[in-house]
């Protein structure tokens, strides 16, 4: 069953719903987290993610900063999340912002009370990173809100996923649930990016599933859409020269809109999935496929046998599987060599 994001409905049948991750990649301003709104819209983009949080309620004061995150200068986490806090005012101009340029506004919680701060501004839902899969304090905090939930996946196990999704069935929160499949590499090669694992995480939880993306790939897009992703989480950012710690993974606006527009095309080439001929394919068929001829001259009254028979293009006659039909049959008339044999000359 589909699950409303906003305007949105994830869930098979429905069009990928591209979320563009701005994360941090504000940089503490608000002027960038705006302009990263417009570069999202401007994309084609369906939802602009930010993460929401207090560093000193995310980290210690000696938890290490990740290598990939110490191109801000920062040997430690909370130096450098402090400095991308973003206030409750700036959230409440940043979704409005959203709403004018028609795109919906989403976040990340990092804790219970990031969750109220969200709830109060009136978002569409939570995402919740793969680092808090386990944290029950955190993802009850999110099912009371009562919002659809999107929950990413990355350097967990089956067993911590199958876990994570029964805490949301025993909180009846199941049917608002979405779930990313995600490597949490910074960045993922595609070579790691294991996109069958899209449908492996669908069996295993029955809730729509999409892709977070941490591949710096463009094409992928159209590749996780055709593995069965519902949602696209991509990073990007204004520059990826910038120092910080998300800048080198995100792709910039123009690889952001031939981003999105690969997981469209992907749809369009999905197609509906019925089998049988297409419009498109009515002309090939008449010109390509082959009819039954007249390998001889066949006289009226002539019982046919196989030998004066062959089977030739165009289509239209007397079909190549009523082969055995014709044999034996007599011709009504003289049909002269090389004629497309149709049932009327039969008797």
């Amino acid at each position: 069953m589909p699950v409303k994001i906003g305007r949105h409905r994830v869930g098979p049948g429905s069009r990928a719903v591209v979320v563009a991750e701005a994360g941090v990649n504000h940089d503490g301003s608000l002027e960038a987290a705006l302009a990263l709104v417009d570069a999202a819209a401007d994309a084609g983009a369906d939802v602009v993610k930010f993460q929401v949080f207090r560093a000193d309620a995310l980290a210690t004061a000696t938890a290490a900063a990740a290598t990939y995150q110490r191109t801000t200068g920062h040997a430690k986490q909370r130096e450098m999340l402090r400095r991308l806090e973003l206030s409750d005012a700036d959230l409440a101009r940043i979704r409005n912002h959203c709403r004018a340029r028609g795109i919906e506004f989403l976040a990340t919680p990092f804790s219970p009370a990031d969750v109220d701060r969200l709830v109060a501004l009136g978002v569409p839902g939570l995402k919740i990173a793969s680092t808090d899969l386990n944290n029950t304090p955190l993802l009850r905090r999110a099912a009371q809100a009562g919002l659809p939930v999107i929950v990413s996946t990355g350097a967990a196990t089956a067993e911590e996923i199958e876990a994570a999704v029964r805490r949301f069935e025993q909180w009846g929160l199941k049917e608002r649930l979405v779930l990313l499949h995600c490597v949490s590499g910074y960045p993922t090669p595609t070579s790691a990016a294991n996109l069958g694992a899209i449908a492996a995480l669908g069996r295993l939880a029955r809730v729509p599933v999409g892709f977070s993306d941490h591949t710096t790939s463009v094409a992928i897009a159209g590749w996780a859409v055709a593995a069965g992703a519902c949602l696209l989480e991509k990073h990007f950012t204004l520059d990826r020269t910038r120092t910080g710690p998300d800048h080198a993974m995100s792709l910039e606006p123009a690889d952001l809109s031939a981003y999105v527009a690969a997981a469209r095309e992907a749809e369009v080439a999905l197609g509906t999935g019925r089998l049988g001929m297409t419009p498109l394919e009515r002309e090939v068929r008449a010109v390509a496929r082959k009819s039954i001829v007249s390998a001889c001259r066949i006289a009226a009254g002539t019982r046919v046998t196989p030998e004066m028979l062959t089977i030739k293009r165009p289509g239209g006659g007397v079909p190549p599987d009523e082969f055995d039909a014709v044999v034996g049959r007599r011709a009504e008339r003289d049909i002269p060599e090389d004629t497309v044999i149709e049932w009327g000359m039969l008797a």
